[in-house]
């Protein structure tokens, strides 16, 4: 009886998890509004939060909300606006010809990827743990250890990587704007 309902615990957990996931992913591709597109992905990150806290992979959840609901989509959010998502665009011409049919291909070597990779993988059981409750407890600060040891030491020149490259698509993307907006300025002073 208690395993029925520890079952049917996880099996509800997982199924709202799923459905914002699913529904935020569904609104971040719908809405026309880039606005409503980023808090409809701050609803698909909670939603995997969720997933990560049902497995216990707690630190997993809080990274996913601090970094990625948290600061990543609030750095989208900032781009957006300072780009301003109140001016009109020109959708009747395509700027990059061709660009639909490179879009396709790289969709289908994308899901080709996939189910190859699926296809050739073993398949993982999915059991909770070996180990007691008391191992577990025992091990989750020398867990915590050897991730941070790893984060700071062999993976530190990624994640260099990573932030540089965030900063440059943020400086390109401004940049980018301001030379639209001072091309489309009209000069007053010579007619």
């Amino acid at each position: 009886m208690i395993a029925a309902a520890y079952s049917l615990t996880y099996i509800s957990v997982f199924v709202v998890s799923a459905l914002l996931v699913l529904i935020g992913a569904l609104g971040v591709i719908s809405f026309k509004n880039p606005v409503h597109s980023a808090l409809s992905l701050i609803m698909t990150l909670f939603g995997v939060a969720l997933a990560f806290l049902s497995q216990s992979a707690d630190f997993l959840a809080v990274m996913e909300i601090i970094v990625y609901a948290g600061a990543i989509v609030v750095l989208i959010l900032f781009v957006i606006m300072f780009l301003g998502v109140d001016r009109k665009e020109e959708v009747t011409v395509e700027p990059f010809v061709g660009q639909r049919a490179f879009a396709a291909v790289g969709v289908v070597v994308t899901f080709a990827g996939i189910i190859y990779l699926m296809a050739s993988s073993h398949w993982i059981t999915g059991a909770k743990s070996v180990s007691t409750a008391g191992q577990a407890l025992a091990g989750s600060s020398q867990n915590i250890t050897q991730l941070g040891t790893a984060l700071f030491t062999t993976y530190l020149f990624a994640f260099e990587i990573t932030a540089a490259l965030l900063m440059i698509a943020v400086i390109g993307a401004v940049i980018l704007a301001r030379r639209e907006r001072f091309n489309e300025e009209p000069q007053g002073g010579a007619q």
